[in-house]
């Protein structure tokens, strides 16, 4: 049985390729499941998010995998063989920590992901799918993860814009949660936006759109309500934080309506993010004093700044995983012995219950019991030691096996012959 990783990723196969082959979470035992019921692997792992489709497999064949991935989700494999990887053993392990500590990452150091190793663990272990070898990989993962996170500057900087709002507006109000936020538009951005704030959760969350139907839509996904945008002047004064990002080539939030919102608020600031270009916001409402306006070049800054920073931390990241590869490999060239030792050990308890039942028999007919135990010890260490003892009584014997069977049994240096 080999360890391999066989996937698609973002670099890969585009949008369209991985939506074909996508597990949404609730179908993912059922696919593990599946992949059980095939007899084409020992064990395996699906990790499946909208970057990535990897399968994680201890099989004979790689091929066998691909097959039945194509054959699951319906998709000729000629139409998706030319997107697919495969790692076999050193590189399937290198693969997984690095996914894990997000080297591998559309967004470098991205934590996400790590989540998402441990969802497909859970699955492939109710699945009964997740032997000892994946197991162990899973575990090192996530171990080689954390140590990424604590020992290098990978995820200690801001990397979207979505996370710089939410980073800029902890450093004006201390806590997200205890805020109103306003998101006006219904787009991609504003979507990131409102997940984030969603993630810290943000006390209240209103999105504004001329849709109002869209904006209920983004709304029940982070938990929160909408309104129509020929409202948001009149609630304006409401929200602490304020986010906008449309498509108008005006813009929609003027000095005027910001100035009666801080009246109406006794002067308690308000924190505006525009990521609209053209801009939402008018310029002069950065002026105004109890008003912190950040534009997307703004956060462009952060960003720029934080990507330069992740970017530098890689070598040390990648050192990392790869000494923990090496201890890993180490690891599973110890499982190769694991059938041999148990072979050794049951031929050794075989022994030992023949002996055993052999000594009771004298025991029942009344023999002195020293007198068996005398001869059960020396039974069993005669039958021990017959086949190396044999081993090395073999004409030609070489050092090489008087040494190995030294270090075997623990003894002294094997003596050379006339010594």
């Amino acid at each position: 049985m080999a360890l391999f990783t066989l996937g698609i990723n973002h670099r890969t196969a585009p949008l369209t390729v991985r939506e074909q082959l996508a597990f949404h979470a609730g179908e993912l035992r059922q696919a593990l499941r599946d992949l059980a019921g095939s007899g084409k692997v020992l064990e395996a792992a699906i990790l499946s998010t909208c970057n990535r489709i990897e399968l994680y497999c201890q099989a004979e064949d790689p091929g066998a995998a691909a097959s039945w991935l194509s054959a699951y989700r319906r998709v000729p494999l000629r139409e998706i063989e030319p997107c697919l990887y495969t790692h076999p053993e050193r590189a399937a392990v290198r693969h997984a920590f690095r996914v894990a500590s997000g080297l591998d990452s559309m967004v470098l150091g991205e934590p996400q992901i790590l989540g998402q190793m441990k969802e497909a663990a859970r699955a492939a272990r109710d699945a009964g799918l997740l032997g000892a070898t994946l197991d162990k990989l899973f575990q090192q993962s996530f171990s080689v993860a954390k140590d990424v996170r604590s020992g290098t500057a990978i995820g200690a900087n801001i990397v979207s814009m979505a996370a710089a709002s939410v980073f800029l507006a902890e450093r004006i109000f201390g806590r997200v949660a205890d805020q109103s936020v306003l998101f006006i538009g219904a787009g991609e951005m504003i979507g990131l936006c409102a997940t984030h704030f969603a993630a810290q959760r943000s006390r209240r969350m209103v999105i504004a759109n001329r849709t109002v139907e869209r904006g209920r839509e983004m709304a029940e996904r982070c938990g929160g309500t909408a309104i129509g945008l020929e409202d948001m002047a009149e609630r304006f004064a409401e929200f602490d934080i304020v986010v906008s990002c449309t498509a108008s080539q005006l813009p929609i939030i003027g000095l005027g309506l910001v100035e009666r919102a801080i009246r109406a608020r006794r002067h308690r600031p308000i924190f505006m993010v525009d990521l609209a270009v053209p801009r939402d916001v008018e310029r002069e409402v950065g002026q105004l004093d109890d008003v912190f306006l950040y534009t997307v070049d703004d956060l462009g800054e952060i960003v720029q700044s934080g990507k330069e920073s992740r970017q530098s931390a890689v070598s040390e990241a990648e050192a990392i995983v790869e000494l923990r590869v090496d201890d890993f490999l180490q690891w599973l060239k110890t499982r190769e012995s694991v059938p041999l030792i148990r072979v050794l050990r049951d031929n050794a308890e075989r022994v030992r219950q023949g002996e055993m039942e052999h000594a009771l028999k004298l025991l029942a007919r009344g023999e002195a019991p020293e007198a068996v135990l005398e001869q059960f010890s020396r039974r069993l260490t005669n039958k021990y030691l017959h086949a190396p003892t044999q081993a090395l009584n073999q004409p030609g014997s070489q050092g090489e096996l008087r040494a190995l069977v030294a270090r075997l049994f623990n003894l002294p240096a094997a003596p050379t012959d006339g010594s």
